[in-house]
């Protein structure tokens, strides 16, 4: 084994989460020396205007309707691996979401046999807790997971779900739980009003504003985002900003323009870099029903912004009620709205919880600390003997 590692990253190219840390990775463990490999659809979000850094390799489904009733992505990713890891000789396979992802590396160390890299595969919390238990799906998700050498999620939440839902007994599939992280540099709490202004003319300085930034998926419950700002306005004048695009946006439009609410409100849709408007703002809205993580709120966080959310999944791991946000049971407008109310109406207690939520992020959601844990992660793979077929096991 050399210093350097042959790494290969599968992942979504959207705007979700899963691509945004497995992208962070990748360029983590460029800048550390490493070999890294990007296989997938398209060129990830986060690597445009990065390429030089990591190696591109674009997953091309073939057009066959006369074979193939529905998408070939699986088979024509499979492939794709196999071809990477036969000319780079590849140590290791990093996918994120274990269907159809880890299926597909499975499928190709079938066909590499003792050729094939490690696989690792990092479970994100939809392919687990909603397709995962499918009916339909159930089974070879399961498979999936077991026939991987590595197994990570990102918080002790998704790991425990993982272990029910599969009904896999925690010894025969040791989970690592390695917590996403934060560009602290990129995310940090800096507030700058002008590019409020730009969006809001006229914004009275001490005009709050709340911001929600998802895939607007039914699980994200924009409905009650727009719920929660109407209660909050009732009592106290104040904006909504909406970052990200999805199902639920033109619902939820419409919702605003039944209240009348629809020329404080900004539609902002999919946006690459949005810091500055995070950190501008004052109070983050997470409503979900389903959270494995939340690397939206953590963002929120490193910007020194409260978080008022939903008491589900992952969120608790990372937002401390009364300390550095508020936690409410799921659906309860009311009770969020009441929390958003008392953060703006008292810029001590604001302050206070904006200093803890930065330094609880710089405490324990860095970046480096776990790429450290991911290479070495990597690196106990590539020093065990290879074993095709189950999981690594750690030394006893």
């Amino acid at each position: 084994m050399t210093d350097r590692l042959n790494l290969a990253i599968t992942c979504f190219p959207t705007f979700g989460g899963s691509g945004m840390i497995a992208t962070e990775i990748g360029l983590a463990m460029a800048d550390r020396g490493h070999r890294v490999h990007f296989i997938a659809r398209d060129l990830p979000v986060r690597l445009h205007g990065m390429t030089r850094k990591v190696i591109f390799h674009e997953v091309t489904e073939s057009d066959y309707p006369a074979l193939f009733h529905s998408g070939t992505y699986p088979l024509a990713l499979a492939s794709k691996m196999i071809e990477v890891a036969s000319y780079e000789r590849l140590d290791i396979l990093h996918v994120h979401y274990a269907v159809p992802h880890a299926t597909a590396a499975w499928m190709a160390r079938e066909v590499l046999g003792d050729k094939a890299p490690r696989i690792v595969t990092t479970l994100h919390g939809t392919d687990t807790t909603l397709v995962g238990i499918d009916p339909n799906y159930l089974p070879i998700t399961r498979f999936s997971i077991l026939r991987s050498d590595a197994v990570t999620t990102p918080s002790e939440f998704l790991r425990r779900a993982t272990w029910e839902g599969f009904g896999i007994p925690p010894e025969s599939c040791p989970i690592d739980v390695i917590p996403n992280f934060v560009d602290t540099e990129r995310y940090a709490s800096v507030r700058d009003r002008q590019a409020l202004h730009q969006l809001f003319p006229g914004l009275p300085e001490d005009e709050p504003v709340l911001v929600h930034v998802s895939n607007f998926r039914p699980v994200k419950r924009i409905g009650d985002v727009v719920a929660v700002f109407a209660a909050v306005h009732r009592e106290r004048p104040c904006r909504l900003l909406m970052i990200g695009d999805g199902p639920e946006r033109s619902p939820a439009e419409r919702r605003l323009r039944e209240l009348g609410l629809e020329d404080r409100v900004a539609f902002l849709g999919k946006q690459e870099s949005f810091a500055e408007l995070l950190a501008a703002a004052d109070v983050f809205l997470l409503p979900s029903e389903q959270e494995s993580f939340g690397l939206a709120a953590l963002e929120a966080l490193s910007c020194g912004i409260p978080v008022v959310a939903s008491n589900i999944g992952g969120i608790p791991e990372q937002v401390d009620h009364g300390t550095t946000g508020y936690l409410a049971p799921m659906g309860d407008v009311e009770g969020m709205a009441g929390y958003v109310l008392e953060l703006v109406r008292d810029p001590e207690l604001w302050g206070r919880f904006s200093r803890r939520a930065r330094q609880n992020v710089l405490d324990r959601f860095q970046l480096a600390p776990a790429i450290d844990r991911y290479e070495a992660l990597y690196r106990r793979l590539t020093s065990c003997p290879s074993s095709p077929g189950g999981p690594w096991r750690p030394a006893p």
